[in-house]
């Protein structure tokens, strides 16, 4: 069963939500945070990324970064930038992406539900890159980055939402600049609260979609202050971390593409010859091609499309060895192309499906020679991965939209 409870969050003043939401702290390099900032003097981005406050010689990870975030954000709540709610709640963020929405329950998952694995994962992480978050949340004695869950559809659930945000206007209801909308209704009923709660505790398995690195951080955080406070009862808000539950039926997952810097040597006959030994080859021409089911490839190469379907031989029931991220990475990247481990080899790069078949055209006709459009990995393949026990290869998932840092904000004490 899952712990998700409702906490007090401390969220924008109404008026300012949309010049205080942001996109997560991890989308941009440090230039590009600072010039956001420049243009949106309150986004939450100068708090998750504190380093856009000093000048470029400070250190993005010297000790004063993180204290400016503490400083920033407890000044801006007693400021008035941000309320409380006077009662636990939780609430409905839902967002609507070129007509396309999911709405998602925003509350605190606990701790021990990660430790234990009902909250399962599919990737690794990076010690060096939980670090900076750790003390992001540990200096700032807060979480500021919803962790992005997803569960198997629940009806009661499902006519929870669908009621409440049909009985109940908005607190919120904006568009982003990159056209997304976004609403925030706050379930205040305390009967509601209690029935959600329940339900949530006859779901067996929660799965991070997003935010891997964000999650593993703030539970390490949890269990430091476990360790700091000697004692505690489990009630404790340093036991449990922000996050956003979408259903799975209203997800999508978008491609996530590779493009490579050359053929390994290879002339571009004998590269093709390698690859109709893997899959049939349908030359298409000139126009972008994109895959339309399991197995298929698109490929692009010296302004050629290629549509891929990989030959039985080489298909799986494995749910890793079943991706087509793994397919194409085991027999073609690897063997042929020489690429051994994508998450390190230069000659390697990966486009999210937001940018669309026209960036790998680009790429490929200036830095990259051949780029690969893949078939989205799905909701349920991501599922039956996590329930395995077993992790994804690298980029294998691209979730859009993404979730705006700066609306709900935990405080962890």
């Amino acid at each position: 069963m899952a712990d998700i409870r409702p906490f007090r969050a401390y969220r924008p003043k109404e008026g300012l939500e949309d010049k205080i939401a942001a996109l997560p702290y991890d989308v941009y390099n440090r230039q590009e945070a600072t010039e956001e900032v420049k243009r949106e003097p309150k986004s939450f981005l100068g708090i998750d990324r504190a380093e856009t406050g000093f000048p470029t010689e400070v250190d993005t990870y010297a000790d004063c970064v993180y204290q400016r975030a503490k400083e920033l954000l407890w000044g801006r709540i007693a400021g008035g930038d941000f309320v409380q709610d006077e009662d636990v709640c939780y609430y409905l963020y839902e967002q609507v992406m070129d007509g396309r929405s999911q709405t998602g329950i925003v509350a605190c998952a606990s701790i021990d539900d990660y430790c234990s694995g009902v909250i399962k994962k599919h990737e690794n992480t990076r010690s060096d890159k939980e670090a900076d978050r750790i003390r992001h949340v540990d200096t700032c004695d807060a979480q500021t980055g919803p962790i992005f869950l997803a569960y198997r559809e629940n009806e009661q659930l499902k006519q929870i939402r669908q009621d409440w945000k049909k009985d109940h206007a908005p607190v919120y209801d904006f568009t982003s600049p990159d056209g997304i909308i976004h609403r925030v209704w706050v379930i205040d009923c305390a009967e509601k609260t209690q029935t959600i709660k329940r339900c949530f505790e006859h779901i067996e398995s929660i799965y991070i979609a997003d935010g891997h690195h964000r999650c593993a951080s703030a539970v390490k955080v949890g269990l430091k202050r476990r360790e700091q406070a000697g004692t505690y009862d489990g009630t404790e808000e340093f036991n449990y971390f922000l996050s956003v539950l979408f259903p799975d039926e209203e997800l999508m997952i978008m491609d996530y593409n590779r493009v490579v810097k050359d053929l390994n040597g290879y002339s571009k006959e004998a590269f093709l010859e390698k690859v109709q030994d893997i899959f049939f080859v349908d030359k298409k021409g000139p126009e972008a091609v994109k895959p339309e089911k399991k197995g298929q490839v698109s490929m692009y190469l010296d302004g050629v499309w290629y549509l891929l379907n990989a030959k039985e031989a080489f298909k799986s029931s494995d749910p890793v060895e079943g991706l087509d991220v793994s397919l194409l990475q085991k027999h073609l990247l690897c063997p042929v192309l020489g690429i051994e481990d994508p998450k390190t080899d230069k000659r390697i790069d990966f486009v999210g499906g937001i940018r669309g078949l026209k960036e790998l055209e680009r790429r490929v006709q200036t830095d990259m020679t051949v780029a690969f459009a893949m078939y989205p990995t799905s909701i349920g393949e991501l599922f039956d991965v996590a329930d395995a026990g077993m992790l994804m290869p690298p980029k294998s998932t691209w979730f859009e939209p993404k979730l705006r840092s700066g609306l709900f904000i935990h405080a962890l004490k």
